[in-house]
């Protein structure tokens, strides 16, 4: 969560947009003539023919003018929109447009759609953005865009200057992150973010608290919970970060039985029978309360024997020996469940011998002798917690040092000891350690004090996962303290509900959600810090009992509201009082905790969704990243379901994290961390680090199962950048070859030729397979379509079998315009289709329109985002079943004959696929019958030689074997639906045309043109087009 807010887009979004005064339309770009060796979509092969294009470039160039007469009579593709995006100059260009334009509001207020909300987490002023951030936000505006088609010392300073320093410190992080966020081409009313330190989101955040006071949830209490010594406040486990190389001070230690619960068991054992016990954690020992043992278990006496030599070594100079186990005194027995009595033999170098064996419900009520203050303590039944894995089977008991050990004590009564103050050292109660580190002096000298009088067993270091602060990244502890607390519990069943009846994407991120929340204690809100929104509650001075009433609370969130929450700092007990009050105000003091952040985030529904006009709650959509189950997602939920019963969203989108190419975590230290902004504008040594522009890395978020653990690195942005270029190039060729194009032109679809049904059938089915993509969040699937049908596809057919009737097929001609209105429909498709992923590169193209597009209500759409998503065309899929699957075939057959055409030209005996004729022959009846309607097609579109690219095609009625010996370049075509085709491929006959390089016999028949075919001496008359800028 970061720097931007709750979102309105077009129609059916609800963003923060930018709202300006109206500017003037950016310029079109100057038309481009620098010639490019690909300027369309890449071609198939060596084998195709470009002749009329060459020709009429080489005319172009300067070649003589008889190789070039008929250059003006060949409709060469025109466009201003260049090959190269210059994305670093001609993106903010575009997002100047935008802006200056208010493109967005406008957009918004013509949109009559039903809201579609996808709530932002709050601003988080964390410093410079990285490629978490933009795998986060740019998702977020995907599905938005889509939507709408569809260190100081801190003693020195007062609370207020400290809070002053904090809001400005946040403010101009959020400022920064914000116009990150724009290059990243986000949309949203950066004008208006909401910040959850601004006084309207505070007053609802204390409504909020409010409510679950008056409903009974919020209550006071000593217990332990996470401690932040470095920062000195509770922490809530969402602040939490797990250090995986954590080193510990290990003791295994042994406490002294005085008394059994029965007597009978092990009498014969004292007075030398002691209780064997394991812990991390030495410095909680003085605030021992009792000894925990699982009934289930086994536990055994064991006799301490001789030294095992070749164990008492291992584990080098960090292991050592207590002089429990070192001296010469005599070993006493000592108890452990029975199935560690093996592995404590390995790890103290010492033979045990069992001497007795009994269920750990015989241990109850024990009595040993405290090892630090001597007073008698308990032996008490703890639950599942107490397992044989590792330890010795019996558990250090401190209620006031850990959550298990506090509950153990509630069932048994034992006092909650915390001899530690708020920086980590111990107090008086402590005795002898009073004024040292827990974490580290005080932790040494309760090792040295317990081996001093023969407790300690062992002491070795152990690595372990520790909880650190993630603010200071120093280690935490835990520690009773008075805190307040949400009770969980009061609404843990209809949150679980709430779970069940929302959308989770992926879907096995509700186990997480479910197993965080119904395994979760109360919720510790309050904070020992100074920054934050404060706990409105007032402690009588003598009795410390507090006053927190719903007369309080409202008149302090109204005051809040108003003034903000520094009100709480500098007013006075007697004004933050109510007036039935303020005649006691001498007899308060005023609270010092602040709310957790996590209530602060999690109170957003309710200061933002249920507060903002043109907003609705819940929320259609959360999205973050997958460590937010117990972060945002599930406070949002708990104060939620808490106040209103219901959850405060429809759906959540989880996604993991971001990696490098090789799958290993970004580190500074490593090398590999990906600056996304360097992504974009590239960094010093432009060789190293190009500058591909914000679309190719919203590219590469699309094509990532963010789901999961995502991989991003140089060689994937390299991979992002030529996807992104050959993607430009097919938008390129579509509006290259428009230039002319004017939309009352297009031809009636009941009069397309097949193969330009075909070709809609086909992007009817893409973009509606897009659709559902885009519904279902699953991006990836997006750009794979794109990379498969808009590059690959659309190139190695379509395209490739358009050109010559484009070019040469006569600028007015049925079969051109039939093209044109296919290509029109592909550009407007697509450009649609990538907008929401590639919105400046559809921007870019839409100012590069060579015709005017209308809207419904007559209006001309001046921008990309005035579009709507396309509406589903059910004419262009309902092209008969048999076209469809025989056109499929067709083009299986083509890529056949390509290879046969392939091993002509190898072979010397063709130049381009125009120097052949093909010749087949069918076994199939029906095969026969399609094969001669499209060999003799009304329509030069549909005829077979056309999709072939070759100058003829002949079907053989029959086959023989005088045939087949005279065709060198042959083979066989195989399917079910068709039987045997067998293939040949031949020189074409008559002569080469000059203007289309098509063989023809009729060259050389007309007196006026004599290299002309009959086709292109139809068209040769047409006056020429004024000049242009020409694609070359």
């Amino acid at each position: 969560m970061d720097a931007a807010s709750c979102c309105r887009v077009f129609s059916t979004q609800r963003c923060r947009f930018p709202l300006r005064r109206l500017a003037a339309p950016l310029p079109r770009r100057p038309l481009c003539s620098e010639p490019t060796s690909e300027p369309f979509a890449a071609s198939t092969s060596k084998r195709r023919s470009r002749g009329p294009v060459m020709a009429a470039k080489k005319a172009a160039q300067g070649a003589k003018q008889e190789e070039g007469k008929y250059k003006h009579t060949v409709d060469l593709p025109k466009t201003s929109f260049g090959l190269r995006a210059n994305s670093i100059m001609r993106e903010p260009e575009l997002q100047k447009l935008w802006e200056e334009n208010q493109v967005l509001k406008r957009v918004s207020e013509r949109n009559t759609g039903a809201t579609f909300v996808l709530h932002d987490g709050p601003p988080y002023a964390n410093g410079d953005l990285h490629m978490g951030h933009a795998l986060n936000k740019i998702l977020k505006d995907i599905i938005n865009r889509y939507k709408s088609m569809d260190k100081e010392t801190l003693n020195a300073l007062t609370p207020i200057k400290l809070r002053q320093k904090a809001a400005k410190f946040a403010k101009a992080t959020v400022t920064t992150q914000m116009n990150s966020f724009k290059r990243f081409g986000v949309w949203a009313d950066w004008d208006n973010p909401y910040l959850t330190l601004s006084p309207e989101y505070e007053a609802s955040q204390l409504e909020v608290f409010g409510q679950m006071v008056m409903k009974g949830y919020i209550y006071r209490g000593r217990k332990p919970v996470h401690w932040s010594p470095s920062s000195r406040t509770a922490l809530a486990e969402a602040e939490l970060e797990y250090s995986e190389n954590h080193i510990s001070k290990s003791i295994y230690a042994a406490f002294k039985v005085t008394n059994l619960s029965n007597p009978a068991l092990l009498e014969e054992f004292l007075p030398n029978l002691c209780l064997a016990i394991w812990t991390t954690t030495p410095w909680t020992i003085p605030a021992n309360a009792a000894v925990a043992v699982n009934p289930e278990l086994t536990y055994a006496v064991v006799e301490l024997q001789s030294v095992l030599q070749s164990e008492s070594k291992s584990g080098g100079n960090q292991r050592k020996l207590g002089n429990m186990l070192s001296s010469e005194s005599r070993k006493p027995f000592i108890i452990v469940a029975a199935d560690l009595v093996s592995a404590l033999e390995s790890k103290w170098g010492m033979k045990l011998v069992i001497q007795k064996s009994f269920p750990g419900s015989a241990l109850e009520h024990c009595r040993y002798i405290h090892p630090v203050n001597g007073n008698e303590c308990s032996v008490v039944l703890g639950g599942d917690y107490i397992t044989t894995e590792s330890g010795t089977g019996l558990v250090h008991t401190a209620p006031g040092h850990g959550q298990e050990d506090y509950l153990t004590g509630l069932k048994y009564g034992l006092p909650i000891v915390s001899p530690v103050d708020d920086e980590g050292n111990f107090t008086a109660e402590a005795g002898q350690f009073s004024g040292l580190s827990v974490l580290g002096t005080g932790n040494a000298a309760v090792v040295k004090y317990l081996d001093e009088q023969c407790n300690l067993i062992l002491e070795e270091p152990y690595k372990h996962k520790y909880p650190y602060d993630w603010r200071s990244k120093e280690p935490t502890i835990f520690r009773a303290t008075e805190q307040w607390f949400a009770s969980v519990d009061g609404f843990r069943n209809a949150a679980m509900d709430a779970i069940r009846r929302v959308s989770w994407f992926p879907s096995q991120a509700e186990n997480r959600i479910v197993a965080m929340t119904s395994s979760r204690s109360d919720w510790c809100i309050s904070r020992q810090r100074t920054w934050g929104v404060p706990i409105p509650v007032f402690y009588h001075v003598d009795s410390q009992e507090p006053l927190i009433t719903e007369e309080t609370i409202e008149h302090i969130k109204g005051i809040v509201s108003k003034k903000g929450s520094d009100a709480w700092w500098y007013m006075t007990i007697e004004d933050l009082l109510p007036e039935k009050y303020r005649d006691k105000a001498s007899e308060y003091r005023k609270g010092t905790d602040t709310m957790d952040v996590w209530f602060d985030s999690g109170s957003s529904w309710a200061a933002v969704l249920a507060k903002r006009d043109g907003l609705n709650f819940p929320a259609d959509v959360y999205l973050e990243g997958s460590d937010q189950h117990r972060g945002w997602f599930q406070s949002s939920l708990l104060t939620s379901i808490a106040t209103t019963g219901k959850a405060p969203y429809s759906s959540v989108i989880t996604h993991g994290f971001v990696l490098d190419e090789k799958g290993f975590k970004m580190s500074k230290s490593l090398g590999n961390v990906v600056d996304p902004e360097k992504v974009i504008v590239g960094g010093k040594n432009s060789k190293e680090e190009p500058g591909y522009g914000a679309d190719v890395l919203r590219l590469w978020v699309s094509s990532v199962d963010y789901t999961g653990d995502v991989l991003v690195g140089p060689q994937i942005l390299r991979q992002m950048s030529e996807m992104y270029r050959k993607l430009r190039g097919t938008m390129r060729f579509l509006l290259s070859n428009l230039h002319d194009w004017k939309p009352e032109n297009s031809i009636p679809y009941s009069d397309l030729p097949k193969i330009d049904k075909y070709a809609l059938f086909q992007l009817e089915n893409v973009v509606t397979s897009m659709k559902d993509s885009y519904e279902n969040y699953q991006f990836y699937k997006i750009y794979q379509i794109l990379q498969r049908f808009a590059i690959v596809d659309l190139s190695n057919f379509y395209f490739d079998v358009a050109k010559d009737r484009l070019y040469v097929g006569g600028r007015v001609s049925f079969t051109r315009k039939s093209c044109q209105t296919v290509l029109s429909a592909h550009l407007l498709y697509l450009v649609r289709a990538i907008a929401p992923i590639m919105p400046h590169l559809a921007e870019d193209v839409w100012q590069n329109l060579p015709f005017q597009h209308i809207l419904d209500d007559g209006s001309v759409a001046e921008y990309v985002f005035n579009l709507k998503w396309p509406v589903r065309n059910e004419e262009w899929l309902s092209v008969p079943k048999d076209d469809v699957d025989f056109l499929g075939v067709i083009l299986e057959l083509r890529s056949e004959v390509n290879k046969i055409l392939e091993s002509a030209r190898t072979g010397k005996l063709i130049g381009s696929s125009l120097d052949a004729k093909v010749y087949l022959h069918a076994e199939n009846v029906n095969t026969v019958s399609k094969l001669k309607e499209l060999a003799s097609a009304n329509n030069d579109a549909d005829a077979l030689h056309r999709l072939f690219i070759t100058s003829q095609v002949e079907i053989l009625p029959s086959l023989s074997e005088e045939t087949k010996s005279g065709v060198s370049n042959a083979g066989t075509f195989s399917d079910e639906r068709t039987g045997n085709i067998w293939i040949g491929v031949t020189r074409a006959d008559g002569e080469k045309c000059e203007r289309c390089w098509n063989y023809t016999r009729d060259v050389g028949s007309f007196l006026d043109h004599p290299t002309l075919c009959a086709r292109c001496h139809g068209v040769i008359d047409l006056p020429p087009v004024p000049a242009a800028a020409a694609v070359s």
